[in-house]
């Protein structure tokens, strides 16, 4: 769920939520590595360019976790 959606529809977002989503996107990264060496090694340039650009999806996707990570851990400093 995306942040804008979960604050319109009233969820906060919780620290293990948001560990849990880095954990799994981190773990489809394992698929894009293996998918890049098979299409090195088939030199398929095609599948190789697929398999970079889905590795610039989860680094984006990881980045913006951390992001709200951070958010997070700036609003307990804040409610204390």
């Amino acid at each position: 769920m995306s942040g804008k959606l979960a604050k319109a529809k009233g969820f906060k977002k919780s620290k293990p939520g948001t560990y849990l989503s880095i954990g799994t996107t981190l773990f489809g990264a394992v698929s894009v590595i293996k998918q890049a060496k098979k299409a090195r090694g088939e030199q398929d340039t095609l599948q190789l360019l697929d398999a970079v650009v889905s590795a610039a999806a989860i680094v984006t996707g990881v980045a913006l976790l951390v992001r709200d990570l951070r958010r997070l851990n700036d609003d307990d400093i804040l409610a204390d």
